[in-house]
């Protein structure tokens, strides 16, 4: 290692290292306004200038490299002198209060360290403190951040955070060299194009933007590194709490996935936590009202009811499902409790309704149902194809490094019905019918072939069954997928060649492709361009699905799956590996999936429901079914933080869970990376950790020697010992960050990258010739036209926790898009309510009118339970997974 002398101390440096970075990584806190480690430094503040000998004048150490040898001085008197030079005129008019209302901020740490109060210089005439701040630079009406830019120094961060990590542009410079001002982009930061991502607050060195949580509760004593609860991308942060309470949340700025960087849900969202709402001890219904009861009582109920069910009408008369919401630790218990304690294979998650064709998918064509590469190969990507995500409003962090990606060169294309905000910084937009993605993938792959666009060396060597598909796909010319898809031949052609040729190429997709009876068969056609163009296993390729939930991924990973145990194991060939390590028989019975479990309950044959963190009724299609099979069981018992719709109307037993804050374990996201979750409050009144009440019930149901676990780290390491492709992930190496299975040894490194030199399936993987089919779900007279659902930025899924904090601010309800022309045929003006009529169903809500939506089509979101829009949803299902078809429901319209 390259080393120089700084203050007289020799001190090893990386090459590249700027010298203020150097210093950081030293604990010597050099001042600085304008430097954020998440931009390029450019040293206007002038406050981090250093001397190095052999240079005539000082340098900023923020963007300057270390060099062999250099030698540094950081605080002569000189140095000194002209930092509180730069101090003095950085302050201009600066309001006298805000060091004290706001001590914390590094600024007005700086001041007091460089006795620069407003009391050490009353009479300096290079200063003029204001007895209170400017009201016409206020604005309160953001319910995140305060804003008052009387305290702004014009370092300029607010501005380059909002461009070159979110790309919102929010932030503003307006006018000329001393009536120089920053404003946002609009009458107000709340009328403006702000998403809320707290970068601008975080980065503010003075707290002229400021996070209004810190100002109410108090600054954090107390900093405990976590995951974030929301979506799959995974985001590391910063848990500040005081007094056993959350009062804010910052994003760690070396996290690999986020890079420094949250959407508005992981910075702010975390008011759910302490809502007065949460259910903190057991409950029973008895005589139709919920009563509070003791753990002893309800567990007990909880084992009586189980073992009089299962002495009754067997096993296989109950289920468990797993969550999305709970750690892999938790969720690992929850298929062990279903196979060891119940005896049945009847155990699932909600991966069911959303990724399972990923899953099923890739698994068949790659050998593997995860994503393929890294979110770092984001950076590596020529051109990406994005296929029913909406990235920047469903996992944001990864919409902004795709954003960013597009604003250095790289190309777009976007597929999805709907004009989402990445679909118009597209290159190419291929906005398809519903449904119709595997004509249109076909018709890609046709050009690809007729032009020679193929990578011939990959295909000989990595890809079979290529006459096969050539012939399933010589149909779909694209003039003839055009008629089908509704989009132009000239588009198809133009974004196969792109795809094909300006390489590296990636794929993203979302639920936009899954939720749709042909969801496993899009995602296969989806990866048979990455195949013929040679865009997997590679830097910067790729095939890879956004999951939702922060562990979905996990969840079924784990085995909450009836066909699979721990780490994706085919259930018939790992069979004797888990009785070995288990110590028991498993269920040797077909289990049902959760989709199966509910048409077995309307038929009387399953009797019995465990769920937890997951709100079946309000999320599952065609709700009127999902009830029916509801109100045949004898049993449901909910572990949740709060009274869903699924325990309001069904339940019998509440069990108060723990949150997400108030434990430790481990979460996985969409790109495979396991990493920690820690404790940073403690849980409120009677609350649990799932893994505890798990363990609990087994051990009064007689199976407490296989439940016998002290903590999750305990259970972890028993999940490492049945899933070989983990093994080498243990909690003392998450400490230093996650790590990407496949990982089998703790000298392994992890795997960011899948298929690099062959597939799990053999040296060769298979083009799939799926045929396409159809959807039975067509508009008609009577239901003229098509639903799609999905979800905002800024309310998250079931709403159960994003709807106890002040986003419903930022996004009040659910609201059903509608296309001008539509609005102006039917006479429907903005916010009116209307009537959402299927054959399965209705609900209410308010109109947006938007040029988002193509006319005859529709999107709501489904966050709302008063809303409830899965009323309406069809019953239709994929035929591989039985995930529901969200994405394409007959409607009638109706002005209220």
């Amino acid at each position: 290692m390259p080393t120089a002398i700084i203050d007289g101390h020799t001190y090893e440096f990386r090459p590249g290292q700027t010298i203020l970075e150097a210093l950081r990584a030293l604990g010597t806190d050099l001042p600085s306004a304008c430097y954020d480690p998440r931009l390029e430094p450019y040293g206007a503040c002038r406050l981090c200038l250093v001397e190095v000998e052999g240079r005539p004048f000082p340098v900023a150490a923020c963007n300057t490299p270390l060099q062999v040898g250099m030698v540094v001085r950081t605080h002569t008197p000189a140095l000194e002198d002209n930092r509180k030079h730069e101090f003095r005129f950085l302050l201009g008019r600066y309001p006298k209060e805000a060091p004290l209302r706001q001590p914390y901020q590094p600024f007005h740490r700086y001041l007091h360290e460089y006795g620069l109060t407003a009391a050490s210089f009353p009479g300096d005439s290079r200063v003029e403190l204001q007895a209170e701040p400017d009201p016409a630079r206020q604005d309160f009406g953001h319910p995140y951040i305060r804003v008052d830019l009387s305290q702004c120094i014009l370092c300029y961060r607010c501005v380059r955070i909002c461009e070159d990590v979110q790309g919102q542009f929010v932030w503003q410079a307006f006018d000329r060299e001393h009536q120089t001002h920053i404003a946002p982009s609009g009458p107000s930061l709340l009328e403006s194009a702000c998403v809320s991502c707290g970068a601008c607050a975080d980065t503010c060195p003075t707290g002229a933007l400021d996070d209004w949580s810190v100002l109410e509760l108090g600054t954090p004593t107390t900093w405990t590194r976590s995951t974030c609860p929301y979506c799959g991308v995974g985001c590391e942060f910063l848990v500040g709490t005081r007094q056993g309470r959350i009062t804010q949340i910052k994003p760690a700025l070396d996290a690999p996935v986020n890079k420094g960087h949250l959407c508005v849900k992981g910075r702010y969202a975390f008011e759910y936590n302490q809502s007065p709402d949460r259910i903190t001890q057991p409950m029973i219904r008895r005589g139709g009202e919920w009563q509070t009861v003791s753990w002893e009582e309800a567990l007990a109920f909880v084992v009586g009811e189980l073992g009089r069910i299962r002495q009754t009408h067997g096993p296989d008369s109950i289920g468990i499902l797993g969550s999305a919401r709970a750690t892999n630790e938790e969720n690992y218990l929850a298929q062990k409790f279903a196979r060891v304690v119940i005896g049945s294979n009847n155990v699932d998650c909600c991966a069911r309704v959303c990724h399972a064709p990923s899953a099923e998918a890739l698994k068949r064509v790659f050998g593997t149902g995860a994503a393929t590469s890294a979110f770092d190969d984001i950076e590596l990507a020529q051109t990406f194809l994005l296929a029913g995500t909406n990235a920047t409003e469903n996992h944001p962090v990864v919409g902004a490094r795709i954003k960013q990606a597009k604003r250095r060169g790289a190309k777009l294309i976007v597929v999805d019905p709907r004009q989402t905000e990445l679909a118009r910084w597209a290159d190419i937009l291929l906005a398809p019918r519903p449904g119709t993605d595997i004509p249109l993938f076909h018709a890609m792959a046709r050009v690809i072939l007729e032009e020679n666009l193929t990578d011939p060396a990959f295909l000989a060597e990595r890809v079979e069954g290529f006459e096969a598909f050539r012939a399933a796909v010589e149909e779909w010319t694209p003039e003839h997928a055009a008629e089908v898809c509704g989009v132009s031949a000239e588009a198809i052609r133009q974004a196969a060649r792109l795809y094909a040729t300006h390489k590296p190429s990636i794929c993203f997709h979302g639920l936009g492709l899954t939720e749709h009876h042909q969801g496993t068969e899009d995602v296969m056609a989806l990866a048979n361009l990455a195949l013929l163009t040679g865009n997997v296993g590679k830097p910067g390729t790729g095939v890879n699905p956004l999951r939702g939930q922060n562990n979905v991924q996990g969840s079924a990973h784990m085995g909450c799956e009836p066909n699979t145990l721990t780490g994706s194991q085919p259930l018939a060939k790992a069979r004797a590996r888990f009785e070995q390590l288990w110590g028991c028989p498993l269920p040797t019975t077909k289990g049902l999936n959760l989709m199966q479990m509910l048409d077995a309950a309307r038929e009387g044959a399953l009797k019995a429901l465990w769920l937890f963190g997951y709100d079946v009724l309000l999320s599952n299609p065609d709700a009127a079914r999902t009830a029916q099979a509801f109100e045949k069981l004898e049993l449901v018992v909910v572990q949740d933080l709060f009274m869903n719709e699924s325990a309001r109307l069904y339940g019998h037993v509440f069990l108060p869970a723990a949150s997400n804050f108030e434990k430790d374990g481990t979460f996985m996201n969409s790109e495979r990376r396991i990493q920690r979750i820690r404790q940073a409050v403690p849980p409120p009144g009677e609350a649990r950790p799932d893994w505890q009440i798990l363990c609990d019930v087994a051990r009064a149901m007689g199976q407490g020697e296989h439940f016998a676990f002290e903590g999750p780290e305990v259970i972890w390491d028993e999940v490492r010992s049945v899933w070989p492709g983990g093994a080498g992930i243990s909690y003392a190496r998450l400490e230093q960050g996650g790590l990407q299975w496949p990982c089998p040894s703790l000298d392994h490194p992890g795997t960011p990258r899948l298929h690099a030199q062959s597939f799990p399936i053999g040296p060769k993987a298979t083009l799939a010739a799926v045929s396409y089919l159809p959807s039975a779900e067509q508009p008609s007279a009577e239901y003229p036209f098509l639903l799609i659902t999905g979800r905002t930025l800024y309310a998250f899924n079931a709403g159960t926790m994003t709807g106890r904090t002040r986003n419903t601010r930022l996004y009040p309800t659910d609201r059903l898009e509608v296309s001008p022309s539509d609005a102006e045929r039917l006479g429907l003006r903005e916010g009116e309510r209307v009537r959402v009529r299927s054959p399965y169903g209705e609900a209410r809500l308010p109109v947006h009118i938007t040029q988002w939506v193509k006319p005859g089509e529709l999107f709501s979101t489904f966050h709302d339970p008063e809303v409830f829009i899965n009323r309406v949803t069809n019953p239709h299902r994929d035929r591989y997974t039985l995930t529901p078809e969200y994405k394409r429901t007959a409607v009638q319209l109706e002005k209220l």
